[in-house]
C-alpha cells in the first residue's frame, strides 16, 4: 500500500462508477439509526515526515443516524445549517499516535498521542441530477490537544480541500469512492511540537530548529467503501508531500513524501425499527 500503483486503479474505478447508469433521486424509507462494530488495520508513519512506520490494529465502529437536523454517516457527524442543500457544519476529528524511540528523535522527549477536534464548514459546489456524483469544498479548522492525564493544547491546524464523491448507485448500498486533495496549514505551536529541536537536544547530526508555522504540505486521499445488508467494507490510501512546508528543513523530517493506508470491516448489529425518508 506504500507504492504509487493503487492511484491509477482508483482513477479507473472512479471513471467506471461515474459512467454507470443511474435513476432519478427520490427519498426512500430507511432505519433512523444503524449500529455496527468491526476491526481493521492502519499503516502509517509515526508523524508526517518520519521515516519510522508502524501498523496498528484498530476497532471499527459503524454508526448511521438519519435525523432531521443531526446526521451521522460515511461523511461523518454533521449538523445542517443555513440552506441544507448548499452548506453544512460538520465535526472534524483527527489524531496522532505516541512516538517513542524514533531514530530522528533519540534523546528527545517522547511525543504524546494527540486529538484534533474542530468544526468543518462544508460547501456543496455541484452534484449530478441523480446525486451520485458530488463535489464539495470542505474547510475544517481543528485545535490539537495531547492525550494524557493533564491535556495541553499544542496548536491549531487548517486543512481546506476539495472532495469528490462518486457512488455506484443511489442510497447506502453499492460501491462509493471518495477523492480528496488540498493543502495543510498549522500554527507555530503545532509545528514546534512535532518538528522543533531545542538547543539542549541539538548535536552534529541534529542541529537546533525553530518552527515558524504556515504551509504544512499537501495530502491526497482515495477512499473506497461498500455497504452490504449485513456488513460494511472500507479502505483508503493517502499520499503526503512536505515539499515547500515551513518545517521542511527540520532535522526531524526524514521523508518529504510517502504513502500510508488502511482497511476495515464492520458488521451491522442493530437497526432502528423506526423508518424515516432518506435520500442517502
Amino acid at each position: 500500500m506504500r507504492t504509487s500503483r493503487p492511484a491509477p486503479l482508483a482513477l479507473l474505478t472512479a471513471a467506471a462508477l461515474a459512467a454507470a447508469a443511474g435513476t432519478a433521486a427520490r427519498a426512500e424509507p430507511r432505519p433512523l439509526w444503524e449500529f455496527g462494530l468491526g476491526a481493521g488495520a492502519l499503516v502509517f508513519n509515526d508523524y508526517r515526515g518520519a521515516d519510522t512506520v508502524h501498523a496498528y490494529p484498530v476497532p471499527v465502529p459503524y454508526l448511521v443516524y438519519r435525523g432531521k437536523f443531526l446526521r451521522s454517516d460515511h461523511n461523518g457527524l454533521r449538523g445542517r445549517l443555513f440552506d441544507q442543500d448548499r452548506v453544512e457544519l460538520n465535526l472534524s476529528v483527527n489524531g496522532t499516535t505516541p512516538v517513542r524511540s524514533d531514530s530522528a528523535r533519540h534523546g528527545m522527549p517522547d511525543l504524546r498521542p494527540t486529538l484534533e477536534v474542530g468544526p468543518s464548514l462544508d460547501v456543496h459546489l455541484w452534484k449530478s441530477a441523480d446525486a451520485r456524483v458530488k463535489l464539495d469544498l470542505r474547510l475544517p479548522a481543528r485545535a490539537a490537544f495531547t492525550v494524557e492525564a493533564a491535556p495541553s493544547m499544542i496548536g491549531g491546524f487548517l486543512a481546506p480541500h476539495l472532495n469528490l464523491d462518486l457512488a455506484q448507485r443511489r442510497g447506502p448500498d453499492g460501491w462509493k469512492l471518495g477523492l480528496l486533495a488540498g493543502p495543510l496549514f498549522a500554527n507555530r505551536r503545532y509545528d514546534a511540537y512535532f518538528y522543533g529541536v531545542a538547543p539542549q537536544y541539538a548535536h552534529a547530526d541534529r542541529p537546533a530548529f525553530q518552527a515558524h508555522g504556515g504551509y504544512a504540505g499537501t495530502q491526497l486521499i482515495a477512499a473506497l467503501t461498500r455497504r452490504y445488508p449485513s456488513c460494511w467494507l472500507g479502505a483508503y490510501l493517502r499520499h503526503d508531500t512536505l515539499a515547500g512546508a515551513s518545517f521542511a528543513d527540520s532535522p526531524l523530517v526524514r521523508r518529504n513524501r510517502y504513502w500510508s493506508g488502511g482497511f476495515g470491516v464492520a458488521w451491522i448489529i442493530r437497526r432502528s425499527a423506526r423508518l424515516v425518508d432518506s435520500e442517502d
